[in-house]
């Protein structure tokens, strides 16, 4: 039997808007995917939350315009814990497309944007583990 992929989720921050990570975590979880949801947090609690549970992925979800702040500051906390090189980052929201490549430039694995099917992010995460 092969293990199930791990994935937390959260949302980056104060953002309130919960609707599409919520719909993200049930579909990777009818994927076959176990799936911890922490809810809003920021780089710190994340990061702690993601070695305690020893996941596979971390996916982070912005719509409050805090994603290349924050989504620097989870992947040097990420960084400094020895997680970052066993681990895939992944962030997904409502940002425009030159944000995503920034994203990609400052060091996640993956980036989702308005539109991102769940095929794409199923065989997304597939791929990157």
């Amino acid at each position: 039997m092969t293990k199930k992929i791990k994935v937390l989720l959260s949302k980056l921050g104060l953002d309130v808007h919960n609707r599409g990570i919520i719909t993200v975590a049930k579909m990777l979880s009818n994927a076959g995917m176990e799936v911890v949801y922490l809810g809003n947090a920021l780089p710190e609690e994340i990061v702690s939350v993601a070695i305690q549970e020893d996941v596979d992925v971390v996916g982070v979800s912005s719509l409050g315009g805090a994603h290349l702040s924050l989504g620097s500051l989870l992947l040097k906390e990420a960084e400094d814990k020895g997680l970052k090189d066993r681990v895939a980052f992944l962030m997904g929201g409502v940002f425009g497309p030159s944000d995503g490549q920034r994203l990609r430039e400052i060091g996640f694995d993956g980036v989702f944007l308005p539109g991102a099917n769940s095929e794409q992010i199923v065989s997304g995460i597939k791929n990157l583990v």
